[in-house]
Order: structure tokens, then C-alpha cells, then sequence
């Protein structure tokens, strides 16, 4: 596992100007399409749960949604180990069924 910093160096974000990820309301929306095909969207995600980042769109996501998430599920030790785990999980899943296919 790369260190936690390492990720943000392939961020879909790491061009667009910092505001633009760390507004309000419906433009938050606009934000979030950023992270959309975005290859270190996961680990960004992570990155702001596992700090308790208060402010701006990280991975996909808003302040609000992650501070639901962190409310529904509040005994997770790493979420970067967690949400990880679930890429590999989904990953391998997708290589059997179209192994089978």
C-alpha cells in the first residue's frame, strides 16, 4: 500500500483551481462530475474520512455525505484498508463474471 499522500500526484482535480471543489450548494454537483472517472477517486475518499476533512467535494463525495457515512458506520478503524479491500473485492468479481461470460 502506497503511502497516503502518493495518490493525490494522479488526482483528475490536480489542474483545476482549488475553488471549484470547495463550494456550495448545487455547484457541488459540478464538483463531484471531476471525480467521475477519476483513477485515484477511492483513495482520495480515504484520504478525507480517514481525517475527518470538514470542507469541499473529496472522492465523490460532500462534507454532508461523508459525515453521513462516518455517522452510519462509525466503528471503521481505516477506511483507505476498507474501501480497498472493496475495489479488489469488485475488481475480482468483474474478471470471474467475464471469465464466464
Amino acid at each position: 500500500m502506497a503511502p497516503d499522500s502518493d495518490w493525490n500526484r494522479d488526482a483528475a482535480c490536480r489542474f483545476s483551481d482549488p475553488d471549484d471543489l470547495f463550494v456550495d450548494g448545487a455547484a457541488q454537483n459540478r464538483a463531484k462530475t471531476v471525480c467521475g472517472a477519476c483513477l485515484v477517486r477511492t483513495e482520495c475518499l480515504a484520504h478525507a474520512l480517514d481525517h475527518r476533512v470538514e470542507h469541499g467535494v473529496w472522492g465523490g463525495m460532500t462534507e454532508r455525505e461523508r459525515r453521513a457515512l462516518l455517522r452510519r458506520r462509525p466503528t471503521v478503524a481505516s477506511w483507505r484498508a476498507l474501501l480497498e479491500a472493496a475495489r479488489s473485492e469488485h475488481e475480482r468479481q468483474a474478471c470471474d463474471m467475464a471469465r464466464a461470460g
